[in-house]
């Protein structure tokens, strides 16, 4: 069942959702990585960094960097296909999963405390 919310809820909502995260032990994200992280982990595997780069509207390097920073804080992992050697296959991890529930239930908690 869909919420209606007006645009200036929405905004707030992005406003806290985001000042929580930026106050919590969570990785400091920029928002192509966080788009990056929630597709990873909201749509089916395999994702590849062409994959990506093609679905996001962005250059390979440019998802390459944000690979890099993301798998150094462990949100996720690469390998090389082993069909397609070409091809980098991203994982999901652990800490990975993990960072993207606690981003669901921030956004649900702060959907609460809208104003109706």
């Amino acid at each position: 069942m869909p919420i209606e919310i007006r645009p200036s809820q929405a905004l707030k909502l992005w406003h806290d959702v985001t000042l929580d995260l930026v106050r919590s032990d969570t990785p400091d994200l920029t928002a192509r990585q966080i788009t990056i992280l929630l597709t990873v982990y909201l749509e089916p595997p395999p994702h590849t960094v062409r994959g990506l780069a093609e679905k996001l509207g962005v250059t390979k390097p440019a998802i390459t960097r944000a690979l890099d920073t993301m798998g150094h804080q462990g949100l996720v992992a690469r390998r090389r296909d082993e069909k397609d050697r070409r091809n980098v296959i991203i994982q999901r991890t652990v800490d990975g999963a993990l960072t993207v529930e606690r981003i669901g239930d921030l956004i649900v908690a702060r959907a609460k405390d809208l104003p109706r």
